[in-house]
């Protein structure tokens, strides 16, 4: 878990120096870095760490902020904003990428039948009948346009 963070520490320094160099350079098309950007700050060295474990595993009561899980005056973790109730779910162990995506197709599949099956199967028919209109729809009286034609009456054999 160490290599990770320290992984992202040194991307997250590097990307202020590469949009820097992208951005800026001199009239010889060399790029130019300033010397006084501190990439590489040291931490408090008197300050307490919290272990980089993640609040969503923590258990949910006997805390001053529930919502949180943290108690008044607790040390935060160097990323806390990785390891807070905020950060993206950790999947359950055992749960592997293609097993979650078979489960949310499954999840949307479910929910589109339900959709069109009450769309098709449990909406009644109305109980009017649907007006129909004269000489091919009225399409001279509403423009002429064949888009502007209303219901064409039937012819019916009475």
């Amino acid at each position: 878990m160490s290599f990770i963070v320290q992984r992202a520490a040194w991307r997250a320094a590097r990307r202020p120096l590469i949009l820097n160099r992208l951005a800026s350079t001199s009239s010889s098309g060399k790029a130019y870095i300033p010397l006084d950007i501190d990439t590489n700050p040291e931490p408090v060295q008197d300050y307490q760490y919290a272990p980089p474990v993640s609040r969503q595993h923590l258990p949910p009561y006997g805390w001053d902020d529930l919502q949180m899980r943290r108690n008044f005056g607790d040390p935060l973790a160097e990323h806390d904003e990785l390891m807070s109730m905020w950060a993206p779910d950790i999947p359950p162990p055992g749960v592997k990428p293609r097993t979650a995506l078979i489960h949310f197709l499954l999840a949307v599949g479910a929910f589109t039948g339900i959709f069109f099956g009450t769309k098709w199967f449990l909406t009644p028919e109305p109980h009017f009948i649907r007006r129909t209109y004269p000489y091919d729809g009225l399409s001279t009286e509403l423009g002429g346009l064949p888009q502007n034609k209303a219901r064409i009456e039937e012819e019916s054999e009475e």
